[in-house]
């Protein structure tokens, strides 16, 4: 019930449309059971020698087009409004389908902007777990799934309603015996349906998962194909790839097993049905207490009876699928959303940052952060040091509140970050991470992205700061280049210096450099760092960097170790302290020395 009243919840603001269509279904309905019946009196009546009951709309309707005898003569009239019938008909199911195509396809493309919406505004600690083929299964298959079931099998249920009831009244007012021999195998079948409806729901969501699993691996596979064939790893791709492609086929087939039991089982059933009818009705109308047209109503209606019963399989097995598809959307819809952020506070944002004793673990009880202490003055630059793990990323996002941290304090200008609005803090912090990711664009429209009202010399001047602006020109396109999905055309260190030319153009008052200078060289790491420093806003600079000579010339450096502050200082002082950095220095030093004497040689 819980499935039903969401999908009850995305129909808002679309329930007229649907209304509009299950009344049309009924009259659709009405005019097919109408059609038999007006055969029924043909056969009996007009052809026939069977009398006219002395009141009923049969006799209304004869004596309305002219009476018995007229109509008997002009046969061709009876012809002339079974036309007028089934093009009633005909039009009524147009407007069903017309008006359920347009209610789910409105609805599809509402789900879509809120799920695509609602995926913008989540933490950033989903994204770390998540996987993103899931996702995009969950947005386009899963959705569609639930499209499908909107558009076609939602209104078939109040078809099946309109016509089991309308059919039973109908052979009920003609010939109760023979309406229950008609009727005898539909609640088998019902009971039957339900018992199917619990076991596919489940193996829906078995092959369901395990799609979601497929993609995944082919999204990571297209994403990360440079890596699969710098390493020759096309084989070991492949049985990745066929190991769950097997695991997809199997739950599948599993699947169908299922719907391919329950079809012909209820074929069979219906089968039985329509002989064990064909059989009584010619004995009873043989015998004489059955009229031949009675008998073709019968047969017929038997068809229109057992339609739905049949069409309950398929409505049912969409039913399910579209409610394993419900939970799967409803997974990303209830996780918590960064909208829900109720500071209205946006300060002055100068620089002035402060850790004091400040603690931080991620949910699953992992310790990062242990009691940080440290202080930056606005237009300062600070370097960062430290071994993989030791919690320098994580630092650098507890200040954007990517995460929140559990104990202590973090201020900036004075101002406890988490009083802070998210959108305003992050507006005046630019990040540039450790992989950075570039749009299929032009690089202009990469570097832009960030201030959108951008002018071509400020794009420009951001490019000449990152030191990547005379490499654009000498492509072919320049600015107007496309650089391909995540930037697959440009080499790692013009990525990471078109992502910060895109940070610099919104001019932060705090810009975080998360090793984001690895992939350049040292003189263009020297040449960024020379024009951060000649910037006219003076903003307050953190750099991330393994590279010691990108960190010697900061106001503060900090060093990290498993998530403690070991060191901090300038690099002289570091350097007399014969801790981490000293040695880290010396190792440095003594590589690049042994590595200039041997290019020397």
């Amino acid at each position: 019930m819980q499935n039903a009243r969401l999908l009850w919840n995305y129909m808002k603001g679309n329930r007229l449309l649907y209304l509009g269509a299950i009344v049309s279904v009924g009259f659709a309905t009405i005019f097919t059971v109408i059609n038999p019946l007006v055969l029924k009196v043909t056969i009996d009546s007009l052809i026939g020698d069977q009398p006219l009951a002395d009141s009923g709309w049969e006799l209304n309707l004869i004596n309305a087009m002219g009476g018995r005898g007229f109509l008997a003569q002009r046969l061709w009239i009876v012809g002339l409004l079974l036309i007028v019938l089934t093009l009633g008909r005909g039009l009524f199911l147009f407007l069903r389908g017309k008006w359920s195509a347009e209610a789910a396809e409105m609805i599809a493309k509402n789900m879509r902007e809120k799920l695509y919406g609602h995926l913008q505004h989540l933490y950033y600690n989903y994204y770390v777990t998540a996987n993103t083929g899931d996702i995009i299964q969950r947005c386009t298959s899963d959705l569609d799934t639930i499209r499908r079931f909107l558009a076609i099998q939602f209104v078939e249920i109040g078809r099946s309603v309109f016509m089991l009831s309308l059919v039973a009244y109908v052979m009920f007012s003609l010939h109760v015996k023979m309406a229950l021999v008609a009727m005898a195998v539909i609640p088998i079948i019902f009971a039957f349906g339900l018992i199917f409806f619990l076991k596919v729901k489940k193996a829906f969501r078995f092959s369901d998962e395990a799609e979601g699993r497929l993609s995944t691996v082919l999204q990571e596979n297209l994403t990360g194909v440079r890596v699969v064939k710098a390493f020759a790893r096309q084989s070991h791709e492949m049985e990745k790839f066929e190991q769950k492609n097997r695991e997809y086929r199997d739950l599948t087939y599993r699947l169908i097993k299922l719907l391919a039991g329950y079809w012909s089982l209820s074929d069979f059933l219906c089968l039985l049905q329509i002989a064990v009818v064909l059989f009584l009705g010619v004995y009873w109308t043989v015998q004489g207490s059955l009229t031949l047209g009675t008998l073709f109503v019968f047969i017929t209606y038997e068809g229109f009876l057992l339609w739905p019963v049949r069409q309950m399989g398929r409505i049912l097995t969409d039913m399910g699928q579209s409610f394993v598809a419900v939970e799967r959307i409803e997974e990303i819809l209830q996780q918590p959303s960064e909208q829900a952020d109720p500071s209205q506070f946006r300060p002055e944002i100068k620089g002035n940052i402060s850790f004091r004793n400040v603690n931080f673990q991620y949910e699953d009880g992992t310790e990062v952060l242990k009691d940080i202490t440290f202080t930056i003055k606005a237009g300062q630059t600070i370097a960062i040091l430290g071994a993989t793990g030791s919690g320098k990323s994580s630092l650098v996002h507890l200040l954007a509140r990517l995460y929140d941290y559990q104990r202590g304090s973090i201020t900036i200008d004075g101002n406890e970050v988490r009083s802070i609005n998210k959108k305003w803090l992050r507006k005046h912090i630019g990040l540039v991470l450790q992989e950075p990711f570039l749009f299929a664009k032009t690089i202009s429209d990469n570097i832009s992205l960030a201030r959108l009202e951008s002018e071509e010399r400020e794009i420009y001047a951001a490019a000449s700061d990152a030191a990547i602006h005379n490499v654009i020109l000498d492509f072919d396109q320049g600015y107007d280049t496309l650089v391909g999905e995540r930037g697959v055309s440009l080499s790692g260190g013009q990525k990471q210096r078109v992502a910060i030319a895109r940070t610099l153009i919104r001019e932060c008052p705090i810009l975080i450099f998360d090793d984001s200078l690895s992939a350049v060289d040292t003189e263009t790491d020297a040449a960024i760092r020379r024009a951060l420093a000649q910037r006219g806003n003076q903003a307050t600079t953190i750099i991330i960097s393994h590279r010691v000579a990108t960190l010697a010339h900061a106001d503060l450096i900090l060093v990290l170790e498993e998530g403690r502050l070991v060191e901090q200082g300038t690099h002289q002082e570091l350097l007399h302290k014969s801790g981490i950095y000293s040695r880290v220095w010396a190792i440095q030093n003594s590589l690049e020395d042994e590595l200039n004497y041997e290019l020397s040689i």
